[in-house]
């Protein structure tokens, strides 16, 4: 049997106390109106994204399902983290119970690997339909596109198993300040009074292969469309070909360096003063800036969304009772 001590040692902790910015009081009233702006326009945002998408005949093409998928996982990458941050920042308490802490990190990591897969195959849509034209209905048929989802999905669900698995053995030593907004892997990991080179090795490996193979076919696919669209002779037809791809591009941006810098290195030496701000952008401001991304940079979108919004003022007129 364990000892008092050792028990003490191993038992997890009944909350943790999410330090955010409570060293510095003075930013809390600012980052909670903007969080709670940001929140709110990246829930309008992608929700406009994916009733547009679904509703308008128009945009029933292979990148507009990655697109839906892409804005539902915006929804819940902030939902997982957004209201617990304002509800910490709006409050006197700071906690998270153990259980919402290891629910928070299994969600936010399954999301992360499962959105680098989405946008991987977004970047094959887009090879495809400007260096095969031809083929684009033949190879990106609907039954394709639904596989890739699905191996989205759950290859991010396999790596946030394999996360969780390994982060709910760490012991903590009653240590329960997390110098974070939410609850994350790697502060997890730096708060661990455990040898944690297995940890460190796993997730190393798993986020090369999530983020790295992912980015490889991502900037392999678009060194194809460089090429294939430099030898298109009009200026009109390249500058619609770069004008399809140019927002995917943006996006893949604003996802992959934060996360470059966030997870390739080793946890047990990263910044966590750093890592937090970091994580904030990821977390909240990249999936407020896609819906913007796609929508201003996309002619379809654009007229799906103007089209959308006359149903609505239309059946919204229809609905006014006479007077």
């Amino acid at each position: 049997m364990r000892t008092d001590n050792q028990s003490f040692l191993w038992d997890p902790p009944r909350d943790f106390i999410l330090l955010g910015v409570s060293d510095r009081p003075w930013l809390e009233l600012p980052l909670f109106v903007v969080l709670l702006g940001s929140y709110t326009l990246a829930m309008l945002g992608n929700i406009t994204i994916i009733l547009v998408s679904r509703l308008d005949p128009q945009l029933q093409s292979p990148m507009y399902t990655f697109l839906r998928h892409l804005s539902f996982l915006d929804l819940c990458y902030t939902t997982t983290t957004v209201p617990q941050m304002l509800a910490n920042m709006g409050g006197s308490r700071k906690t998270i119970s153990y259980s919402g802490c290891t629910v928070q990190y299994a969600i936010f990591h399954w999301l992360g690997c499962t959105e680098c897969v989405v946008l991987a195959a977004m970047a094959l849509d887009r090879y495809v339909a400007i260096c095969e034209p031809l083929r684009y209905t033949l190879v990106m048929h609907g039954p394709l596109c639904q596989q890739l989802v699905l191996v989205a999905w759950l290859s991010g669900f396999g790596n946030s198993l394999v996360q969780v698995v390994l982060t709910v053995q760490l012991p903590f030593c009653g240590q329960q300040v997390l110098n974070n907004f939410f609850c994350e892997v790697p502060a997890m990991i730096k708060l661990s009074c455990a040898d944690t080179a297995i940890n460190d090795t796993t997730l190393a490996v798993l986020v090369a292969f999530f983020v790295l193979v992912p980015l490889a076919l991502i900037l392999l696919s678009y060194g194809f469309i460089a090429r294939a669209v430099l030898r298109i002779q009009s200026s009109k037809g390249r500058h619609k070909a770069f004008g399809t791809c140019s927002s995917h591009l943006v996006v893949v941006s604003l996802f992959y360096l934060p996360a470059i810098y966030m997870y390739l290195q080793p946890p047990s030496s990263y910044s966590q003063e750093q890592g937090k701000f970091i994580s904030l952008f990821y977390s909240i401001i990249t999936p407020t800036l896609n819906p913007f991304i796609y929508t201003l940079r996309n002619k379809d979108m654009k007229g799906a969304l103007r089209r959308f919004l006359a149903r609505v003022w239309r059946l919204c007129r229809r609905q006014r009772p006479e007077m």
